[in-house]
């Protein structure tokens, strides 16, 4: 058997190098449209919640009833049917957001005074989850919901 020239050698460590280079790079681009994918997930989760919650306290004659109303809707929305301390203590941070919602939707008509940040409200609702839960308060809407058969008489 001949000795394998050292030409030969470079050649094939290049090879080698440009493919651990394509798998690193496919690693990351892999992780990367994981993020971008949660990210996009997260963002509609945001926007449809906010909407819902939106619509219910649209039709509101007070703040308290707001308050409830966005609560009523979180807990749908997540299939909450009953309450635990957690969810309690989730369902009363939440109730800035829909404070401020509310004071958006339903402005008191004093033009001087400053208007509520919704979107920053729910950022410290979001941050304070993250903080308390370890994990992003947008993964609770990720529990999997059976279908419910439908069934004709």
């Amino acid at each position: 058997m001949q000795p394998v020239p050292a030409f030969l050698d470079a050649l094939k460590r290049a090879a080698d190098r440009a493919t651990a280079a394509e798998s690193e790079f496919r690693r990351e681009i892999a992780g990367r449209t994981r993020a971008l994918e949660r990210e996009r997930a997260f963002a509609f989760r945001r926007v449809n919640l906010m909407r819902a919650v939106a619509d219910m306290v649209a039709g509101t004659d007070s703040e308290e009833i707001a308050v409830a109303a966005a609560a009523a809707v979180l807990r749908a929305r997540l299939g909450w049917s009953s309450d635990s301390e957690a969810r309690i203590a989730v369902v009363s941070r939440f109730a800035p957001v829909a404070q401020a919602m509310f004071a958006t939707l339903a402005p008191s008509g004093d033009e001087d005074a400053p208007q509520p940040d919704v979107i920053a409200a729910l950022a410290e609702f979001e941050t304070w989850y993250t903080e308390t839960h370890q994990s992003p308060f947008w993964v609770l809407f990720e529990t999997y919901m059976p279908e419910t058969p439908v069934v004709d008489f």
